[in-house]
């Protein structure tokens, strides 16, 4: 029995046995101990990431390729490859990607706080790193501070005379970064001694569709002079919303967004927004989860730093001249 839950397949033992095995472990909620199970069975020298979005959301993020240019060569680095799967929260699971071994372990983007599959899997002890942060939890991750940034986009505005400021989310607020940057909003609200008001705030959901639906109903209900939109896709969308609304951009409403994907500094008007070194947080989400598969002891939290890049969305007319705002990991401007 021993065997077959610990995926031995040097051994021989019979389909029909090892199933039957299987079925009543299934049956009593059993599962082995991640790292000895790695142990008796050997590596599969496959990394896994999971996504927690739609195939559809994971085509439109424009960061994708550069986050996983940073963990593919991480892995190639050491002899391992890496498997994609996008699974939004509802519908499929991907902890049977570790527990049947077909990865030696997993890099999680975009968690959620009500992610009951990754909670279940940490309790395990198997080596998983989150692109991401979930506080709760006692895993390693591998993030930007969203808050700090998004504080510092905000107090950008806020710098050049706003006081009405809109809000759209990247993402549900049931995504943790959606939470961070949502907060790092109002506490630059706070700091600077403006209220924050719900009425202002809406969620996106990844898309530039869910950025211009979003747009579109803060227009109709409310009135601001600036917006933050923590999502330079979902921006896309928004941007779209002012001008069909009849406004102009910056002069009636300034935008920032977030990411500063390759074609922000292309949109018209070039897009103020919050670069994010996804190459580097592929590359360092690679290098823990490797370091994790080994044994080796890791850092409970590796923070890269971002930079607010100022261009014409904001009001900065200097075309082909960027301003640069550097925010440390630790969340100060430099």
């Amino acid at each position: 029995m021993s065997f077959v839950l610990s995926g031995r397949r040097d051994v021989n033992i019979g389909a029909a046995t090892r199933e039957r095995v299987l079925t009543a472990a299934r049956e009593l909620g059993y599962h082995p101990h991640g790292p000895a199970r790695q142990l008796a069975g050997g590596r599969s020298m496959t990394l896994g990431l999971v996504f927690r979005q739609t195939a559809e959301q994971v085509a439109v993020d424009a960061l994708l390729a550069e986050t996983l240019h940073g963990l593919a060569g991480a892995a190639r680095a050491s002899g391992f490859r890496v498997l994609i799967e996008p699974l939004p929260h509802d519908d499929g699971q991907y902890a049977e990607l570790l527990r049947s071994q077909r990865v030696d372990g997993l890099v999680v983007s975009g968690p959620r706080a009500d992610d009951e599959e990754l909670t279940a899997l940490v309790a395990d002890e198997f080596p998983i790193v989150l692109q991401g942060s979930r506080p709760d939890l006692d895993i390693p991750s591998v993030d930007v501070d969203n808050r700090a940034a998004a504080r510092r986009a905000v107090a950008h505005l806020i710098g050049l005379g706003h006081r009405r400021i809109a809000c759209i989310t990247n993402a549900p607020l049931a995504y943790t970064a959606a939470v961070d940057r949502r907060d790092g909003y109002r506490e630059a609200l706070e700091q600077a001694g403006l209220g924050y008001d719900p009425d202002l705030v809406a969620e996106g959901s990844f898309d530039a569709a869910s950025g211009h639906a979003t747009m579109t109903e803060l227009l109709r209900r409310t009135t601001f002079s600036a917006a933050f939109v923590a999502s330079d896709v979902v921006a896309l969308g928004a941007i779209r919303g002012i001008r069909r609304s009849g406004r102009s951009i910056p002069g009636d409403v300034a935008v920032v967004g977030f990411d500063d994907v390759a074609l922000a500094e292309h949109f018209d008007p070039p897009l103020t927004t919050v670069r994010v070194p996804a190459r580097g947080i592929g590359q360092a989400a690679g290098r823990v989860l490797l370091d994790r598969v080994h044994g080796l002891s890791v850092p409970s939290r590796t923070l890269l730093p971002t930079e607010l890049i100022v261009r014409e969305s904001t009001g900065h007319q200097s075309i082909g001249n960027e301003v640069k705002e550097r925010v440390s990991a630790r969340g100060g401007a430099s």
